[in-house]
């Protein structure tokens, strides 16, 4: 897309003050949230599913979570998990000042591949992975078995900062975000498509079996 494309798409949806509050505490804390326009396609994922429970892996200040509550149902849950105590005190503040009672959300601190394996299975409608990007094929394979049948994967930064397409980029991030949208892409398992918003949203559909 031209820059005046990704400009206006980014402008698409505007954010609120906790929404942006949430942002520019992130920067603070150095932290790349998810861009507007991934954020509303988190939002609208979680809408077309009619979610009623959400894994997110990446807590972050709470960006992504405003998003993805704002789509699921009023009944529903948010598990987020992340290492940083103090920033999910953060999220945490965020949640309650976007409206949000305690209730609607589940925060776990920990690292992501310690906690995933006591969640439950099959019973998640959509698992968002924000994290570390050499624990995201791990996270994928935890997502499988999560998700319901036609549960929703969506993976951040899926674009590698704009190196995924360049053969002549072989750092470990980059070479590590390519296999895991290749393999992602060549699984029977999934229904996948490569969104171009934001740092690129890998989004796949569990399959029924």
């Amino acid at each position: 897309m031209t820059p005046q494309a990704v400009q206006f798409t980014e402008a698409y949806v505007a954010e609120d003050l906790v929404l942006r509050t949430a942002r520019n505490l992130a920067i603070e804390v150095g932290l790349d949230a998810v861009t507007p326009a991934a954020g509303a396609a988190l939002r609208l994922l979680a809408a077309a599913g009619n979610a009623r429970a959400v894994v997110e892996i990446g807590t972050g200040t709470g960006v992504s979570g405003v998003w993805l509550l704002r789509g699921m149902r009023p009944d529903g849950v948010l598990t987020t998990i992340d290492v940083e105590a103090e920033h999910q005190r953060i999220a945490r503040r965020i949640f309650v000042e976007a409206g949000f009672p305690p209730g609607r959300t589940r925060i776990i601190t920990g690292r992501a591949l310690d906690v995933l394996p006591r969640l439950a299975d099959g019973v998640y409608d959509l698992v968002f992975v924000d994290a570390d990007v050499t624990e995201y094929s791990a996270s994928i394979d935890a997502a499988l078995r999560l998700l319901r049948p036609g549960g929703v994967l969506a993976i951040n930064g899926a674009l590698a900062g704009g190196r995924i397409g360049d053969p002549a980029a072989r750092d470990r991030e980059t070479v590590t975000v390519r296999e895991v949208v290749k393999s992602v892409r060549e699984s029977e398992d999934w229904v996948p498509a490569l969104l171009p918003v934001g740092d690129g949203l890998l989004v796949a559909v569990k399959r029924a079996r």
